[in-house]
């Protein structure tokens, strides 16, 4: 069996709105649903677990879940003060698994079901398996004053996306080892990078992929649904 964390428990301070980032309308729906659609359908995840804020469980129910209409078994969970403890939460949640984890930003509603299923593919055959896409900007190294000084060279540089799916029980040890040494990653890849060493595939992702944390964002994205809805149609 496969399951989904899906990480929703931020507080969306760089959205400046009142409503958190991940519960802003996209098309009639919020972005949270629009998410949870693409894993709901997914023939490969067999129980999703919604990781939100603890104040926030009602809301979910009445208000994000409806519209999707769910035919998978969905867990909500109780976040932590940052993204890593929230994922632990969640993995807490799941319990034993004899299978993968994809582990996906809430407000990452663009992701599609061939990039998942690749992923997950991904994991089982290699054990560990993300999603990016190669930099194309030239990247600056800039201090603290805002100065250059240096320049990296892009031709190896990659920018993570999720999801990042993993074996369970590899991912679950990372996170446990995380938080035995006070470790904090910057992304999942990142626990099993610096502190097991594990090799991890990465597969290309989408410039769709998009994650909505800000208003510029948010308006991307509503004119990025109303693209693929015309491309679907026609």
């Amino acid at each position: 069996m496969n399951a989904a964390i899906i990480v929703a428990a931020g507080q969306g301070i760089r959205m400046g709105a009142r409503v958190r980032k991940q519960y802003l309308a996209l098309e009639g729906s919020s972005v949270l649903s629009h998410t949870l659609g693409v894993f709901d359908c997914s023939p490969d995840i067999h129980h999703i677990y919604l990781v939100v804020p603890e104040g926030d469980m009602a809301f979910c129910r009445q208000v994000v879940l409806p519209p999707v209409a769910l035919k998978k078994p969905l867990t909500l969970v109780t976040g932590g003060v940052a993204r890593q403890d929230s994922v632990w939460n969640g993995i807490m949640a799941v319990g034993e698994l004899d299978g993968v984890v994809a582990i996906h930003d809430g407000v990452r509603p663009f992701v599609t079901q061939d990039q998942l299923a690749a992923c997950i593919r991904g994991a089982l055959l290699h054990g560990a398996c993300i999603l990016g896409i190669p930099a194309t900007d030239t990247l600056k190294i800039v201090t603290a004053d805002g100065v250059i000084s240096g320049t990296l060279d892009r031709g190896n540089i990659w920018l993570a996306q999720t999801p990042q799916v993993f074996q369970y029980d590899l991912i679950r040890k990372a996170h446990a080892h995380a938080r035995k040494e006070g470790f904090t990653g910057t992304d999942d890849a990142m626990l099993l990078e610096n502190l097991l060493g594990t090799r991890i595939n990465i597969l290309p992702g989408s410039r769709n992929n998009i994650k909505i944390t800000t208003p510029e964002d948010l308006l991307l994205a509503r004119a990025l649904l109303k693209l693929l809805s015309v491309n679907q149609t026609t």
